[in-house]
């Protein structure tokens, strides 16, 4: 509809839109990288149907653009563009339809299916750290009494580096009970009252395609599709409404084992779902548990988060095969990949929770004060290994002020912004936000 290299006028935009070059579409409409006087911004814009199917979308978009995003990770719409007049003699199927503006997604960023499909390497910390912070603009989102309806896999997007993420259309975020809309959600992700039509999408279906999107990043594989899935000869959708939907069982349901990972056909969940330790598991168990049927009864953002950050803190390297695990710090056990034993490790304790001593790891505030909101924002400090001995770990301090360490002897030695200290002669450290104590 949009021809790339066109040179177009929008009403109520002085600035021209040179259609640079297409980025992909969907059922709605297309959506593509545009150059607004210097700057690259997404234009999405609709298929007329798209449009006559959802009376709502213009006035939803337009109460969008007013309210801001209300969290960082949203590609937010910024504004509504129509054709100006004149524009009908070149583009008449585009005049007949409408599209708005959002920042372009950055460099650096994947599309979160490639991480579950295998095609890229990244770090457990750093999955956990895309799933914390999606939790946390789903909490920002429902705080709003809004919900977004149609998650998934294809509308997310990961910094590899960072664990950063990006959610991307955001023209079905409604308030939640008020706007019906005309979408329900992407199979697979639809909570099952929704893909029955016993309910419209809203905060407790929501609920639910967040604690799939967390599965699916942190095991590979979808929460419903084991053992009964292999017993059914054509995947049709017959087939997907009783498994999503009439008879859903979790793969890993304590109470049913009818619906168990084939050791052949699924050995990603196989392998990743011990990995993880116990509290994170029980919110994949209530939400695919009670929740699947009591929508009321589900795992709530807060709860997300809250979990989802204790373990990282209480992530550790293998002694000896250096492997990401999360064991449980009063019994610790085995590493998940080789076998071995993990033994007794250095701990961080702070006022208000305990870090293990892992390179990567980090304090941020809500460790000195639980009255912080928990965040993965910009840390106060951040456990680092020596660039030549690995097994000798540093704390470097990302403050604005000065630390002191305490060293076994009685001496105290200045940390300041930037520097690292060996925690090896150390018992402890003094921080304007509180103390640490090295827990051995």
């Amino acid at each position: 509809m949009l021809p790339e290299g066109s040179d177009l006028a929008f009403e109520g935009l002085q600035a021209r839109v040179t259609i640079v070059r297409g980025l992909g579409g969907g059922t709605q409409g297309q959506v593509f990288e545009v150059d607004v006087a210097g700057e690259r911004m997404a234009l999405k814009w609709y298929f007329p149907n798209s449009i006559a199917a959802d009376p709502n979308l213009e006035r939803r978009l337009l109460a969008s653009i007013q309210a801001t995003a209300p969290n960082p990770s949203y590609l937010w719409p910024l504004a509504l563009l129509r054709p100006a007049a004149g524009e009908s003699t070149r583009l008449p199927l585009a005049v007949q339809s409408f599209g708005y503006l959002m920042p372009l997604r950055p460099p650096g960023y994947i599309g979160a299916h490639e991480h579950v499909g295998g095609l890229v390497d990244i770090s457990l910390q750093t999955v956990m750290r895309s799933s914390f912070f999606l939790a946390e603009a789903f909490h920002d989102l429902h705080l709003r009494g809004l919900c977004y309806k149609d998650i998934s896999l294809m509308n997310l997007f990961l910094e590899p580096s960072s664990g950063r993420i990006l959610i991307c259309d955001n023209d079905n975020v409604a308030i939640d009970g008020r706007d019906p809309g005309s979408v329900l959600g992407t199979p697979g992700f639809m909570a099952p009252e929704v893909l029955l039509r016993q309910a419209r999408p809203g905060a407790n279906s929501d609920l639910f395609s967040l604690a799939v999107l967390i599965f699916r990043l942190l095991t590979r594989h979808d929460p419903l599709l084991g053992s009964l899935e292999l017993a059914i000869r054509c995947l049709d959708e017959p087939a997907r409404r009783r498994l999503y939907g009439e008879d859903p069982v979790f793969i890993f349901d304590p109470r049913d084992d009818r619906n168990r990972p084939d050791p052949e056909a699924h050995p990603a969940a196989l392998v990743t779902w011990p990995i993880y330790p116990a509290p994170l598991q029980v919110l994949f168990l209530q939400t695919f548990g009670i929740g699947m049927k009591s929508p009321e009864r589900r795992a709530l953002t807060g709860q997300w988060k809250q979990v989802l950050a204790r373990t990282l803190d209480q992530r550790r390297l293998c002694p000896h095969c250096g492997q990401e695990t999360f064991p449980d710090p009063a019994a610790p056990g085995r590493c998940w990949n080789c076998g071995r034993e993990l033994g007794p490790g250095l701990a961080l304790q702070l006022p208000h929770g305990l870090v293990q001593a892992a390179a990567g790891n980090e304090l941020h505030p809500h460790h000195f004060d639980n009255l912080h909101p928990q965040g993965l924002g910009n840390p106060l400090a951040r456990l680092e290994s020596h660039p030549s001995r690995h097994d000798l770990l540093g704390l470097r301090n990302l403050d604005a002020h000065p630390w002191q360490a305490l060293l076994r002897n009685g001496e105290r030695l200045n940390v300041d912004p930037g520097q690292v200290c060996n925690l090896a002669p150390l018992t402890g450290l003094v921080t304007p936000s509180g103390p640490i104590t090295l827990l051995r």
